[in-house]
């Protein structure tokens, strides 16, 4: 079960997600970015993980796929922000390279 909530304010996003994002949950999240990032008025997009309790490979690829596109994320914890620091690893040395 995943929970999406959307505040917007001015010309950011915040979604805020509860919950796992794995499985049917992973295409419900890409589907609200999109929705968001479709609307010219947001230039911004954050993503609150602080209440997410596990990811799983497509939900990291989807989190991949918006941290390239200039998504930032709000975690904390242990798992979460080490598995963000991880993406954007990833990204950096694949651009170096």
């Amino acid at each position: 079960m995943l929970r999406i909530t959307t505040y917007i304010a001015e010309d950011e996003c915040l979604l805020k997600l509860e919950g796992d994002l794995t499985g049917a949950w992973v295409p419900e999240l890409g589907r609200c970015w999109r929705e968001v990032t479709a609307t010219p008025e947001i230039r911004r997009v954050r993503v609150d993980l602080t209440d997410v309790g596990s990811v799983d490979t497509p939900g990291r690829d989807l989190m991949t796929a918006m941290y390239r596109r200039g998504v930032r994320f709000v975690a904390s914890g242990f798992v979460m922000p080490e598995l963000v620091r991880e993406i954007s690893q990833s990204l950096e040395h694949g651009r170096r390279s």
